[in-house]
């Protein structure tokens, strides 16, 4: 394929017919082609850009085989170049390749109908040759005598407009947004100034060559106190011009657009959403703004805003209809800035709003959206004032009517049959017209509003009109004992037996002389009774003659361990002929633990207080006055155990308890001075807490301690006092007692169908 070559020498915002008519032929063309899909004989593999010298540009395609003819086609306004490649499909997926180099600015690839279109952006008509190399084509784009001027990041300047027509630079300004960013704000004092932007390292040059930099604004500012990524701003006088020097620190991100007779360079730091915002409302204050649009690359300068709208709806794919109010220029720079967030900078910087419906944005002035929509909420009004009133009976099944009533509107509170109405005001939920009674009885609302009010109504009864989860809790209240008992000492016993005489004084833990006697007489007697019987011819078996039990009187000692006593106790038994002598040395330690006193249960709804009390009612008689005018009276004190809970069901099912337990005591009665009776004193126990439990966890709560300490003392009279012998004849004992109040709390969810969280 030869070279070929078409220069363009028209700048401006003005098409001519025949790019007009060229435009109208490809656009027919591809809807032939959609309608008619060919078989693709040739892929395009990638798209690749170099910078040359003097600002050169060369774009260059790859496909999969030789490229065969290819059609090129320019456009005036917006400056592009298009080449469409016949049977041709793409695989580059990235669909768009930002450029921002020379006189490009991006590349975009679209694919329809069996063959592919290059569409080249460009930041000012240039003249471009193209050249094929086997399966590749080269796109050289020509700099031309501007190309100093596009190579910084400018289109190229109205020669009129570089005649010193009186500008200054009247103020430079910083502010810092809400994102961390930093703004620089160049105020002149009329418009027509002309900026360049180029980034130094950490540094950024803005330079306005037909602006004139006066002595008063030659200062350099220190904003480094502001936490943003601009450090410096330092204005200077160059070339009969004005540059500022804009110092930064860390990773940042640049934007600048230029409206009326203010330039706004924006810096954010990297990794954070743009400083721009969306203009919702009319008047609402900017907001920050997450942007999720395709990269752009906008360099216009003095462009109308119209053209810059219709750029950003085919990159959005968004239908953008501006009103005719829409007018102006604009100076703009933006590099890999989400389409969203450029449309948004744009709209700001000519005081636009943006209104979207579907994929159709309306575009206009402030007040001329915001008069629309006050025009049009006057309309709803009027509409709905003259609409006719309709009544309906909402049932409430589980909620209570009058609560219900109360939240759709304040001053509902009405008996039976009792209703609230509103005359010309706003009542919660209801149109000023409308007004909602409740029936007690039935547990139903009556709503007389707008047909519409009254469907919005039924909709919200709806969904707060849901039973709710219930909580089983189930609670064990214990109180902890810790006792300890020590005994020490020694215990001594006598038994026997002159004649008919007994005597007996042994020791719990053995077996009594006494009772050894009583028992070998019982057998005996029974023996003696069998051989009567035998002798007697009433039995044929004679007896057997028993074994008796000796009683102790053949001169020996016997060891014991008693059998009722702990294990701590030992005895000794020292036997005689008639006489026996008992000894027990005891060394006991006992220890005990404690009991539970209650284990309530009970059933409640979410966020609904449960109360279990039980106990008694203490009556104490008090007297007051004296003498004649004394007069006795009769009260009461409650002396109970109680359980107060409620439960609150979070959203990831575990509950939420507020604990409130109480066990009182009555330790005993006091007297009143003077003959008035007696008051009861009462031990407390209780706890209050609020904790978060998991679905049938158990919690024990406590820490509340009752302390008793007590010593005892058993002695043999006179002899329990003689010293160092004496603790042979007396038995001491300690008990310590320490009590603590454990309440175990385990809730467990009663999900109920259809119940509302």
């Amino acid at each position: 394929m030869g070279t070929r070559m078409t220069t363009t020498t028209t700048e401006g915002a003005q098409m001519s017919t025949k790019n007009l008519a060229a435009r109208a032929a490809l656009a027919a063309g591809l809807m032939w082609a959609a309608a008619f899909p060919a078989l693709a004989d040739n892929t395009l593999k990638d798209v690749r850009y170099a910078p040359g010298a003097d600002g050169k540009v060369d774009i260059t395609f790859e496909f999969a085989q030789p490229v065969g003819a290819v059609n090129a086609f320019t456009t005036d306004a917006p400056p592009r170049i298009a080449i469409d490649f016949p049977e041709t499909s793409s695989d580059f997926e990235a669909r768009r390749l930002a450029v921002g180099s020379g006189a490009a600015s991006a590349v975009s690839v679209v694919e329809a109908g069996g063959r592919t279109r290059a569409v080249v952006d460009l930041f000012r008509a240039a003249g471009y040759t193209t050249r094929s190399d086997g399966n590749l084509l080269v796109l050289s784009l020509e700099g031309g005598a501007s190309a100093a001027a596009t190579a910084s990041g400018l289109a190229s300047p109205n020669p009129a407009k570089r005649i010193d027509s009186g500008i200054r630079v009247s103020a430079v300004d910083f502010r810092r947004g809400e994102d961390g960013s930093g703004r620089v704000i160049v105020r002149f004092n009329e418009e027509g100034a002309q900026a360049s932007l180029r980034q130094d390292g950490n540094r950024i040059f803005v330079t306005i060559d037909n602006a004139q930099l006066p002595a008063d604004q030659k200062r350099r500012l220190d904003v480094t106190d502001f936490a943003t990524p601009v450090t410096k701003l330092e204005p200077t006088s160059r070339d009969g011009g004005t540059q500022l020097v804009v110092s930064t620190e860390g990773l940042f991100e640049t934007s600048a657009y230029q409206t009326g007779n203010e330039y706004i360079l924006e810096v954010t730091p990297k990794g954070r959403p743009a400083a721009n915002a969306a203009v919702g409302q009319a008047g609402a204050a900017p907001q920050a703004a997450r942007y999720t649009g395709r990269p752009v690359t906008f360099n216009f300068q003095d462009v109308p805003v119209r053209t810059i709208l219709q750029l950003i709806a085919e990159e959005s794919g968004l239908n953008i209809v501006a009103a005719d109010t829409v007018t102006g220029n604009l100076t703009l720079r933006l590099i890999n800035v989400p389409w969203d967030q450029a449309l948004d900078v744009v709209l700001r910087a000519r005081s636009l709003d943006k209104r979207r419906d579907g994929n159709v944005v309306w575009v206009a002035p402030q007040a001329e959206i915001a008069a629309f929509e006050q025009a049009k909420e006057q309309a709803r009004i009027e509409l709905a004032n003259r609409s006719a009133l309709v009544s309906e009976m909402i049932a409430i099944n589980y909620a209570n009517a009058e609560e219900i009533a109360t939240l759709l509107t304040e001053g509902a509170k009405s008996g039976q049959g009792g209703g609230a109405g509103g005359a010309n005001q706003e009542q919660g939920f209801l149109s000023p017209r409308g007004s909602v009674s409740f029936d007690t009885r039935s547990n139903t609302l009556l709503v007389s509003d707008t047909a519409e009010k009254v469907q919005e109504i039924k909709e919200l009864v709806a969904v707060l009109d849901r039973p709710v989860d219930q909580v089983l809790i189930e609670a064990r209240i214990v109180i902890a004992n810790e006792s300890f008992a020590r005994d020490l000492g020694a215990r001594f016993g006598l038994s026997g037996q002159e004649g008919d005489v007994i005597t007996s004084g042994s020791i719990e833990s053995n077996r009594t002389y006494l009772n050894t006697v009583a028992d070998n007489n019982a057998l005996l007697a029974r023996f003696q009774q069998q051989l009567a019987d035998f002798n007697a011819g009433l039995t044929t078996t004679r007896p057997t003659p028993p074994t008796l039990a000796q009683p102790g009187f053949d001169n020996i000692i016997n060891s014991a361990l008693s059998a009722s006593a702990g294990a701590g106790a030992t005895a000794f038994t020292i036997l005689g002929n008639n006489l026996n002598l008992d000894i027990e040395l005891q060394a006991l330690q006992e220890e005990g633990r404690g009991e539970v006193v209650a284990n309530p249960r009970v059933i409640t709804a979410n966020q609904r207080e449960a109360i279990i009390k039980q106990g008694d009612e203490i009556g104490f008689l008090t007297v007051t006055g004296a003498g004649a005018n004394a007069q006795a009276q009769v009260q009461f004190k409650e002396v109970v155990l109680e359980l107060k809970v409620t439960p609150t069901i979070t959203q990831d099912d575990r509950v939420f308890l507020n604990l409130a337990v109480k066990k009182d005591e009555v330790a005993d009665f006091i007297p009143v001075p003077g003959g008035g009776g007696s008051v009861p004193r009462i031990t407390k126990r209780e706890v209050t807490t609020a904790v978060l439990v998991n679905n049938g966890q158990t919690v024990v709560v406590g820490g509340i301690y009752e302390f008793t300490r007590r010593e005892d003392l058993a002695k043999i009279p006179f002899l329990g006092d003689i010293p160092g012998i004496g603790n042979l004849f007396r038995n001491k004992g300690r008990n310590n007692t320490k009590a603590e109040l454990l309440v175990f709390m385990t809730p467990r969810i009663l999900e109920v169908a259809g119940a509302q969280r």
